[in-house]
């Protein structure tokens, strides 16, 4: 079996979908299929093209079995609707035009969050005549409304024409939660066709470990209790909730061995810098992004993990994948999102579950743990257990088996 897989994130860029991508391409490899991803060069988020790498036509390599074809877009930061949205479209036609000269394809796999790659991946299947698959990560465009980005208009309306000719057409939709699958079944979507294959963690890379050393000593860590976030900072993410339990925490003489670190980029990050100086915050640690082999010694600095989202109807649907290398690494979660990622939370009794944008709960929460050592360890034992049932080579193994049989 050959598969085409369209994308346009992708390793050595670390954000959710390059890392899901990236993680099932090298397992189906290693299982004997045939993989080329069809991407652009690495640049989110700062819309800066990583080193060693072009904006050109075309560029292909090979990762891990993965024959990568690198095509040019237009690149611009994660920022500025606009100018993302010409982005997306601009990757969207050069993956079909480099698409039309992969040869003996037998599906063609196209991931969100934006649907423009699926688009592409449509076309792709229409021309060559094998199922077109549309790997579901977001509700968009309704996630553009949600973190107040567009309001309802015209445009919004034809986007949601597009969304749901996309999913008609879709010989099979794969969904990474199930509220998602529901919300398409609602919108009259044959709920047959539908898969749900969640987001897992890869066990190889996130797994308890000890703080590591040279970082607490260059972050000055030592004897704080230390909790953060790691992944994108944007508009729908509300980090400022963070930086409010920070100030709370900062006024409180208990408060004193409490430090917070965000690590990631994003279009809030500026923004969230600039209110910390404006707070006098000493106890917030801001670090850029790194690499995917760096991102657990970071997590390693942890004593308990901040997963937040804005409080808006939409994200009840969403499992953030960060939870589930929370789990690998064995670090209770502080769990600001409601819906079907705070029932993983409580069902696998791995954290504490708050209600989004309420800084008091965090900082209660926060004193808690800091102050019940065996309640901490013993979800730390539990997010172990928990990251069993969400191995990405498992999952992985589940995709392919939906693919296989369309195939």
């Amino acid at each position: 079996m050959h598969i085409l897989f369209l994308t346009d994130n992708f390793p050595p860029e670390v954000n959710a979908p390059a890392s899901r991508t990236f993680e099932h391409c090298r397992e189906w490899v290693r299982d004997g299929v045939q993989v080329t991803v069809i991407t652009c060069a690495p640049n989110f988020p700062k819309g800066l093209v990583f080193p060693g790498y072009k904006n050109k036509l075309w560029q292909s390599e090979v990762v891990e079995g993965i024959r990568v074809i690198r095509v040019w877009s237009y690149v611009t930061a994660n920022e500025g609707f606009v100018k993302r949205i010409l982005d997306y479209q601009s990757f969207m036609l050069s993956a079909a035009i480099a698409g039309l000269f992969v040869r003996r394809v037998d599906v063609v796999v196209g991931t969100s969050p934006q649907f423009f790659t699926a688009c592409a991946a449509w076309f792709l299947g229409a021309v060559k005549r094998v199922p077109f698959v549309f790997e579901l990560r977001d509700m968009w465009p309704e996630s553009i409304k949600a973190v107040g980005a567009m309001r309802d208009s015209m445009a919004i309306r034809a986007l949601e024409r597009v969304e749901m000719h996309l999913y008609r057409k879709a010989a099979l939709i794969v969904s990474v939660t199930r509220a998602f699958k529901q919300k398409l079944i609602e919108r009259g979507i044959d709920g047959k066709k539908i898969a749900v294959v969640t987001n897992g963690v890869d066990m190889s890379r996130f797994r308890p470990m000890e703080k590591d050393k040279r970082l607490v000593d260059e972050l000055g860590l030592a004897g704080k209790f230390v909790s953060g976030y790691v992944g994108t900072h944007g508009l729908a993410h509300h980090l400022e909730t963070i930086l409010d339990a920070a100030y709370k925490l900062s006024r409180l003489p208990e408060g004193q061995r409490f430090h917070f670190i965000l690590l990631g980029d994003g279009a809030r990050k500026q923004a969230l810098r600039d209110e910390a100086a404006t707070k006098g915050l000493r106890n917030v640690t801001f670090i850029d992004s790194v690499s995917k082999d760096e991102v657990a010694r970071y997590w390693s600095l942890l004593d308990v993990s901040i997963i937040h989202l804005r409080k808006t109807e939409l994200f009840t649907t969403v499992i953030p994948s960060k939870l589930f290398e929370c789990m690998g690494m064995g670090l209770p979660v502080l769990h600001g999102v409601e819906g079907e990622s705070a029932g993983i939370v409580r069902d696998s009794d791995v954290g504490i579950v708050f209600e989004p944008e309420n800084s008091d709960e965090l900082v209660h929460h926060l004193m808690y743990l800091a102050g019940a050592p065996e309640v901490h360890l013993a979800y730390k034992g539990r997010c172990v257990q928990a990251a069993r049932r969400f191995d990405r080579k498992a999952l992985a193994a589940e995709m392919l088996g939906e693919l296989a049989r369309l195939v």
